[in-house]
């Protein structure tokens, strides 16, 4: 399910200001400033937190002791 976001006339004569003054098309430029954006939002969430290590169980903890040398 996409969003898509209507302009209004004057937000419309704007852009199409901003993309002349940039040497593209409107369609071009709107797409170039939705991955700007999008890029901007995936910077914005935090990177996943890695998992703590689980301590070892009681029969973890049994077969780790039995291991080791005396």
């Amino acid at each position: 399910m996409t969003k898509t976001k209507t302009m209004t006339d004057a937000q419309r004569a704007y852009e199409t200001k901003r993309a002349a003054k940039a040497g593209m098309s409107l369609d071009k430029h709107l797409a170039i400033k939705a991955r700007e954006q999008q890029a901007v939002e995936r910077a914005k969430v935090p990177p996943p937190k890695p998992e703590a290590p689980k301590k070892p169980g009681f029969f973890g903890r049994i077969l780790e002791k039995l291991q080791k040398p005396i």
